[in-house]
């Protein structure tokens, strides 16, 4: 059944000589696709692949008229049904991301699709039945109530997800659609699903052309046809069935069992590890171009299908801007209203953030000051809320806005629409609440005027502010995607408004060159706005508000025009009758600034690019890997798993709990000198095991690791230390490697941390060379690793070096985690290559692959394959492998590569009730024939090593003397080398002071300048939240590389922080002496070099402990910073608040915890250094009684309630950097704890000398105390199984075992 209300019109798509080029210089070109010829007919499926760089997702983009970028440039023609405007027909692109709201269920996702594709005269009803049409062609059934979901919330798999997508673009009815990369990240049931699903939607009519990286045996079989691309040419264009047949007559033969696939990409493959496999493989490329354009001549045009009268006018029409705004709104509050923890979550943090800001404003006095405190609390109130705001929306607005830009693209959202749904649908959410409940909460604990009116034109103010602040979020976003650098955007613009609002620095007091922007800044009409409507009113009159004059009740009286509104209000330097406005102007900045928004969203569109390969490094384009043999003797070690079960037993804070099994009893055994590979679809537990085997399994507070049956290492069972001392673990990730540093000095540097201190640093290096040499990284051993933002090394490369840091020590035991994931089909065969050849050296090698192409699969010896739960299926010979599975009933076809096969044998399908029991049932099936067939596990004596030779193998890390120096020479050199940390570290600080400058300096010593002096001193408390954003920006880095050493061994927390701090240290110093001078000598704060030392020395104090407080929330969140990063600035906020410039009268309680604050200390000692002995004058008109009213930095001291012990001040500054420091090390050392607690941390028991236990006697304490003891329990079956509740397991050893004497290993 089609899903769609009307008859697809057939669409047959020719393209005839498209070249596709881009300018890299004014010199330099690049051909992508060099005329490429294809047909593609009505109802096919047509495949395109090729190697990485083969211009696959070019030629795609190209067909699909989405190759909009100025540097390239397009030839040839692209028709449809003869017609060369893609416009002429209906057409849909599925893109390679599934760009969904996760707390929609399918079935609302596809509805609210269909709403915004379907215009009028298509009814409710009608839109209803293609959405469910859609769900059952699409096989959504069984997941059309369940949510989409995302990292945090579970929902739809990958391949539900994916199906999704395809489903929003069905239901505009295309007869043209196209798919990028419709099957990466699925695992192989996932894939073939999805590409099943696009069979079913060709055979209906529809043109289906897909790009796909490396598709199984089974997708292989769905395909109609496919094109072959090699470096942009084509070598194969036509029915699928053909070529393999078109290649055998140009003399290449499929083998047997290897996926067709992967034998045309191979085939296509340039192979450029050397430059005899270079030219040999370009001279095979090149044949088979020839070849094929020999064989396309004959074909005289495209394939023709009559034309269909009936097109529709081709793309659908848009549906009407209100009816877009009403189906956006409803989806965007039925998405918001999901999360009501959130939400929740959202409102407890409003209200105790207002709860906190107005006791720390509690009752105001009307003394002077009261006064102050009054504008200190009317410019908080706006800031916190702000602040607040502005990141919030950023951050949400970032993911939100993905959805936006796809269906914009296609034609079916416009600017205006998502710009007023966003608002309508947050207005009772976010919007109003927020605004109103902040502030009321404040309003009525801080105590201002008690008229209605003004109340309510405070909260108006507070309203007109949230939206300036979601209008601003949404032009940050419109200027960049990404959160770091929209985030960036905001606080600038949101750091200019402070300088311009009014309350730090009086406006008339801004140097003329910089005061023109208070007009464009709203913090100026906002705060303006604020003091005018609580100091003069609606109905202020003459006077204004008038407050408890000490002098005299007679607002007249000159004694008392301090305690007048008006008066106040002047000396703010804000306009008279400023009131109705500014509010006015604030209205026109939340429309401006969201239409500026609504501009750069419809004219700078975020568009699909075609991508091209950069440009070679040098050095890079040679890596043949010509592995040399280890000088060492590897000692063979066996391991065994006897009934090895592994759960996690998880606890909610509520006290609930339960337990999840992760892999049932396993038996297997790896054998050394060979490559074992763990396999298995999602949720098999292969990654689990390999961690478990690694120790890198981490039990929490929350998450316990538990484990049943035993593991022996050559017939033994071997303590954690003495498994970590023998073995390597190669993580998953490339980020335990600095960029900035070469090759060479990479492993330079691991060899002296890794290797023995009984080595000369001679000895080390020559190690490091020869691993060189070994891993085939010669020619790229003076290159740069590289990153994201520097150029470096291939991904093989990288993936080459983290396994060369791994084998520095010459482990018996390597353990990879997916080591060719991510990688093209060249690079993963050279990676597998040296795996292969360090396992023939002796080693054990156990390796996790999620898919494993033919010719890599000739690499593997032992296969364990788990099905999904952790239950084996087969361990044992590779080779052994099909006859097994032959033995069961399932046979291998000649066609098809073994690793799909025995993938696709154990994937339980659960879309479908009847296709779930009966795959279930064929997957227990093989477990219990695998079950029936077990062995008991040997492997010849000959072919491992004694245990005795195995315990004279130890580990030892490294003092602190020689960790110390290496870990910080390393980091200086990744930073001297890097710009980007060096400008970091030194201008961040530098911009700050000189911005502050230019609106500060010079000063004076009038009236005037008081309000200046005490605005920059709190100015000076914001180095804290710098040093923050440094060490977010900064420490993950150096973060990474730690954790990965920190778990090989290699050095301690302490010696990680101290080299970190050490390197900090100058660039804080520097960076604070040049702050010192802008402020003492630029500012003209105080123009002495005592004072210039005494700011310089809070800079670096304050950047310190900010410092230490990124590197916890870095510690805290690893992945997600955010929701750490808003909660934490919101507290340095209000810490600033406290700091005793904007709040003068802090309630006793909060008083005791600003004892804890670095920036009160910081301002208590700066404010007296800097005022103290001052003298300062004023007009006539603003005089009391002949005098100035504050002319003495003392008296200004005393109204500020800072007239404190400046030098206690700066040694308790002193203490509180330190103690942030030791917190931060505590923070980490703790976090490291727990990550080396692995599973075999439960094994307690007496030892011999070597490390290794022969059992003799198991005692298990059960959780309840209980004791039970196993008198008769043999040596072999000693650990049969540890209590499910978590016992403790106590192994006695036996009292033969030897003692041997260690030997350090070199």
């Amino acid at each position: 059944m089609d899903p769609s209300p009307t008859p697809v019109s057939p669409v047959s798509v020719h393209i005839c000589g498209l070249t596709v080029g881009v300018r890299l210089s004014l010199i330099e070109k690049k051909t992508i696709l060099e005329g490429v010829t294809a047909d593609m007919p009505a109802g096919s499926l047509t495949a395109i692949i090729g190697g990485s760089g083969s211009g696959k997702t070019t030629l795609l983009n190209a067909i699909s008229h989405r190759v909009s970028s100025k540097k390239l440039r397009v030839s040839g023609t692209t028709t449809f049904n003869g017609g060369a405007c893609l416009d002429t027909v209906r057409s849909s692109y599925v893109m390679q991301e599934d760009v969904l709201l996760p707390a929609l269920t399918v079935r609302e996702t596809l509805q609210y699709a269909a709403d915004l594709r379907l215009p009028p005269p298509s009814t409710e009803e009608e839109r209803r039945a293609v959405v469910e049409r859609a769900i059952m062609e699409l096989g959504l059934g069984e997941c059309a109530e369940t949510r989409i979901g995302n990292d945090v919330h579970k929902g739809c798999n990958g391949g539900e997800k994916r199906r999704t997508s395809i489903g929003v673009q069905m239901l505009a009815n295309p007869s043209v659609l196209f798919c990028e990369e419709p099957t990466i990240g699925l695992d192989a049931h996932g894939a073939f699903r999805v590409v099943q699903t696009l069979k079913k939607l060709a055979e209906n009519g529809r043109t289906v052309i897909i790009s796909i990286h490396a598709p199984t045996s089974g997708i292989w079989t769905l395909f109609d046809r496919v094109i072959l691309l090699s470096r942009g040419a084509t070598l194969y264009s036509g029915p699928a069935k053909d070529a393999v047949e078109h290649f055998g007559r140009c003399g290449h033969d499929l083998p047997a069992f290897v996926n067709p696939v992967e034998f045309l990409l191979d085939l296509a493959e340039i192979d450029t590890r050397s430059e005899e496999a270079e030219k040999a493989s370009s001279t095979r490329v090149d044949q088979l171009r020839k070849a094929w354009e020999r064989h396309s001549q004959p074909i005289s045009g495209p394939i023709t299908t009559p034309a269909v009268q009936n097109v529709e006018g081709g793309v659908h029409r848009q549906v009407g801007l209100r009816r877009q705004v009403g189906i956006l709104t409803k989806r965007n509050t039925r998405a918001a209203i999901r999360d009501p923890a959130g939400i929740a979550r959202s409102f407890i943090g409003l209200v105790g953030m207002s709860v906190i800001v107005g006791w720390i404003y509690f009752r105001l006095g009307e003394d002077l000051t009261g006064i102050r405190n009054r504008e200190g609390a009317l410019y908080a109130a706006p800031f916190l809320q702000n602040y607040q705001t502005l990141m919030f929306e950023i951050y949400h607005l970032t993911i939100d806005i993905k959805l936006f830009d796809r269906e914009q693209n296609e034609g079916v959202v416009s600017v205006p629409a998502f710009l007023l749904s966003r608002r309508l649908s947050r207005l009772f959410l976010e919007d109003l609440p927020v605004p109103v409940i902040f502030g009321s909460i404040f309003y009525a604990m801080a105590g201002f005027r008690t008229e209605p009116v003004t109340f309510f034109i405070f909260l108006l103010i507070m309203v007109i502010s949230q939206f300036i602040m979601v209008s601003l979020a949404s032009l940050c976003v419109a200027v960049s995607r990404d959160f770091t650098k929209a985030s960036s955007i905001g606080n600038i613009v949101l750091s200019l408004q402070i300088y311009c609002s009014g309350f730090f620095i009086q406006v008339d007091q801004i140097p003329i060159y910089v005061r023109w922007l208070k007009w464009i800044a709203s913090n100026f009409y906002v705060y303006g706005a604020l003091v005018a409507n609580e100091f003069i009113g609606v109905h202020g009159g003459r006077f204004g508000q008038f407050y408890a004059c000490p002098y005299s009740n007679d607002p007249a009286d000159s004694a008392c025009q301090e305690y007048m509104g008006r008066y106040i209000v002047d000396s703010m330097g804000f306009p008279s009758n400023w009131l109705w406005r500014p509010i006015l102007v604030a209205v026109f900045f939340a429309i401006a600034l969201s239409f500026g928004a609504g501009l750069l969203l419809t004219f700078r569109r975020v568009d699909i690019d075609a991508a091209y390969s950069r440009k070679t490094v040098k050095g890079t384009s040679r890596s043949e890997v010509t592995v040399s043999s280890s000088s060492r003797e590897v000692r063979r070690a066996a391991i065994r798993l006897n009934q090895f079960g592994l759960e996690v037993k998880k606890r909610y804070l509520w006290g609930r709990s339960y337990c999840k099994t992760i892999l049932n009893p396993i038996t297997a055994s790896f054998e050394p000198g060979h490559v074992n590979v763990i396999m298995g679809p999602c949720g098999s537990g292969g990654r689990t095991l390999l961690q478990g085997l690694a120790q890198r399994l981490d039990s929490t507070v929350f998450s316990k690791y538990r484990l049943s049956g035993k593991i022996t290492l050559n017939n033994a069972v071997p303590s954690t230390d003495k498994l970590e001392s023998i073995s390597s673990y190669v993580a998953r990730d490339d980020d335990a490697l600095l960029p900035s540093l070469t090759v060479r000095e990479t492993l330079h540097f691991a060899a002296g941390l890794r290797l023995p201190p009984s080595m000369s640093t001679k000895e080390k290096c020559q190690r490091a060379e020869d691993v060189i040499l070994r891993m085939g990284l010669k020619d790229c051993a003076d290159t740069l690793v590289g990153g994201e933002l520097l150029k470096g090394i291939s991904g093989g490369e990288k993936r080459r070096v983290s396994i060369a840091v791994q084998i520095l020590t010459d482990p018996e035991i390597l353990l990879l985690d997916e080591p060719t994931s991510g990688l093209d089909a060249l690079t993963a065969r050279s990676v597998i290559e040296v795996v292969n050849s360090l396992a023939e050296e002796g080693r054990t090698v156990i390796m996790t692959v999620h898919h494993a192409r033919s010719r890599v699969l000739q690499n593997f010896h032992n296969v364990t394959l788990l099905a999904r739960g952790g239950s084996v299926v087969y361990s044992g010979q590779l080779q052994h492998m099909l006859a097994h599975f032959k033995e069961l009933g399932f046979e291998c076809p000649q066609t098809t590569n073994p690793a799909d096969f025995a993938l696709g044998l154990i994937t339980v399908d659960p879309q479908q009730e009847d296709r779930d029991e009966a795959s279930h049932e064929k997957v227990q099936r093989m477990i219990r024939g695998w079950d029936a067939s077990l062995r008991p596990l040997s492997i010849a004596a000959p072919q491992i090593a004694p245990p005795s030779e195995l315990s004279s193998l130890s580990r030892e890390m490294n003092p602190f003397r020689v960790t110390f120096p290496l870990v910080l020479k390393r980091s200086t050199i990744n930073t001297v080398k890097n710009p980007t940390i060096m400008l970091m570290r030194i201008t961040t600080v530098i911009l700050t002071g000189i911005t502050c400058a230019l609106f500060f300096a010079p000063l004076q010593s009038n009236a005037e300048s008081i309000r200046a002096r005490m605005g920059f001193i709190q100015h000076c408390a914001g180095l804290y939240c710098l040093g923050v954003l440094q060490a977010i920006a900064l420490y993950p880095m150096e973060r990474n590389v730690f954790y990965s050493e920190n778990a090989g061994g290699c050095y301690t927390t302490s010696t990680f922080l101290l080299s970190y701090t050490t390197l900090e240290v100058p660039f804080q110093i520097l960076s604070s002496l040049m702050f010192g001078a802008l402020a003492s000598y630029g500012v003209g704060l105080r123009r002495t070099p005592s004072f210039f030392l005494i700011t310089a020395l809070n800079s670096f104090l304050a950047l310190s402990c900010g410092e230490s407080v990124g590197i916890v929330l870095c510690t805290l969140s690893p992945s997600h910073i955010y929701p750490q990063l808003n909660p934490a600035f919101t507290a340095l906020a209000i810490a600033s608040t406290m700091g005793g410039i904007m709040a003068l009268n802090i309630p006793s309680f909060l008083q005791a915890l600003n004892y804890l604050n670095p920036i009160g200390y910081q301002i208590g000692n700066m404010a007296v250094y800097a005022m103290r002995g001052n003298k300062f004058t004023c007009r006539p008109s603003q005089q009391v009684n002949g005098q100035c009213p504050l002319s003495t930095g003392e008296q200004v001291l005393k109204l500020y309630h800072l007239n404190k012990n400046a030098d206690m001040y700066l040694i308790a500054l002193g203490c509180m950097a330190v103690a942030h420091r030791i917190g931060a090390y505590l923070v980490v050392k703790v976090a490291r704890t727990q990550w080396n607690r692995g599973v075999l941390g439960g094994i307690k028991g007496k030892q011999g000398g070597d490390g290794l236990v022969e059992l003799e006697n198991v005692v298990v304490t059960p959780t309840e105390g209980k004791q039970e003891e196993n008198e008769s329990a043999k040596p072999e079956n000693a650990v049969e199984k540890l209590t499910a509740e978590g016992g403790v397991l106590e192994v006695k050893a036996t009292t033969e075992a030897p003692s041997l004497l260690s030997e350090t290993r070199h």
